[in-house]
């Protein structure tokens, strides 16, 4: 080869190491949602993500992290799935789950044992984040039953209502609702006109039944556990009731498509009113921080105003739950060690030194190291970061501690 070629080689080696430098395999960020029946929700979720990434140019510590989206339909075998799917993929960073608790409650050992990080913008079942195992990897920014049912029941008691009957799913999330609202009613010394339980798929004949048992039992408010599917069928069998019955619910009638099929005089004769966390692009009073927010995500996606923005819990949580996971591996330093990365943004999670700007509220350590005992380490919300609220005429979700029911 004559020095010209070597040279020529030389100078084109030299030229492409930038280009090869910049080639890093980016860390993934997996979304075991339902993305089928609680569609809304679960692509909210991934909005929130999105935006948070967006700010960082979907890059942390020149290492770029991509969204890996996994449909679990609400199935506990088909989330197990995924789960076994993140740990064969050397690049596999944390999941984010979704509006369901039980694919959560079942694979919660495993997700431990296995230490995969897990982050949960939505699904409230208390036991998700509490566990016996010597490491917990579940982190929540959401609420939680453990007083979810608790704040329902003050709020509920607070309007008046004195008979209140339990409507509940036949699941994890529906069994520790029971115990945290029969305890808190039980301490009120208010007497439960009844107790009823439904599974997924419940139809309108047998809802109907289930109204009328409601009705014989005099109950004035039904207490209702469940998502959006079996709530459609039960507030449109209440609406039809011999009698006006109010309607109270955990927050699972959000995530879907509810607005669509119960309308607007339906809700309103039905006095409905449901949890949630003290935040909203339509209710709340707007900051600097929370248009700039608002202004990403229309700049990168096809929301454009606060009321197409559905299940917008659900961008709400994942947005300020990504900002916590972004300021941890930011203190971390990530390395470009998957595992050993994943362990040190957990320790960071657990003792973040600064704090963090959400749009539900500035963090200031919320999370805090898993010990026995300390049931809300892993907990970045309480009871103070909730509230009732309403769908008005618009389909929008309204909050009440700040605007007055219709």
């Amino acid at each position: 080869m004559t020095k010209k070629k070597i040279l020529i080689a030389f100078i084109f080696c030299v030229l492409a190491l930038p280009a090869l430098s910049k080639e890093i395999t980016p860390y993934h960020l997996y979304i075991d949602a339902d993305f089928t029946t609680n569609k809304a929700a679960a692509t909210a979720i991934k909005l929130g993500i999105e935006t948070a990434l967006h700010e960082q140019n979907f890059e942390i510590d020149n290492i770029p992290f991509t969204i890996v989206i996994k449909d679990h339909h609400g199935n506990t075998r088909r989330s197990a799935k995924h789960l076994q799917q993140f740990i064969n993929d050397p690049q596999a960073f944390a999941v984010f789950g979704g509006l369901h608790s039980p694919p959560l409650l079942a694979n919660k050992h495993f997700i431990n044992t296995q230490k995969i990080l897990t982050l949960v913008p939505w699904a409230a079942a208390g036991p998700i984040t509490r566990t016996n195992d010597s490491e917990n990897w579940i982190f929540r920014l959401s609420i939680d039953d453990s007083n979810a049912g608790q704040f329902i029941i003050k709020q509920t008691l607070a309007q008046g209502f004195k008979h209140p009957y339990l409507l509940l799913e036949n699941t994890g999330w529906g069994r520790s609702n029971l115990k945290n609202m029969s305890d808190m009613l039980h301490h009120k010394q208010i007497n439960i006109a009844g107790v009823q339980w439904f599974n997924w798929g419940v139809n309108e004949g047998q809802a109907r039944i289930i109204v009328h048992d409601i009705v014989k039992n005099n109950a004035d408010v039904v207490l209702f556990v469940g998502n959006s599917p079996e709530g459609i069928i039960f507030a449109n069998a209440l609406s039809k009731s011999t009698r006006p019955i109010a309607m109270r619910s955990h927050w699972g009638i959000t995530g879907g498509d509810f607005v669509q099929k119960v309308n607007h005089q339906t809700r309103k004769n039905l006095d409905l009113q449901f949890i949630q966390t003290a935040f909203s692009f339509n209710s709340s009073v707007q900051t600097a921080f929370s248009t700039k927010v608002f202004t990403k995500l229309t700049n990168n996606s096809f929301i454009k105003s606060p009321h197409q923005l559905a299940a917008a819990t659900g961008f709400i949580h994942a947005y300020d739950l990504t900002t916590l996971l972004i300021c941890a591996m930011q203190q971390a330093h990530l390395t470009g060690n998957i595992v050993e990365d994943r362990l040190a943004v957990l320790h960071a999670l657990e003792n973040l030194e600064s704090p963090v700007t959400g749009l539900i509220k500035q963090y200031n350590q919320p999370f805090s190291v898993h010990r026995p005992g300390m049931s809300n380490a892993h907990e970045a919300l309480n009871l103070q970061d909730y509230a009732m609220g309403y769908f008005d005429e618009n389909d929008t979700v309204q909050l009440i501690n700040e605007h007055q029911s219709e």
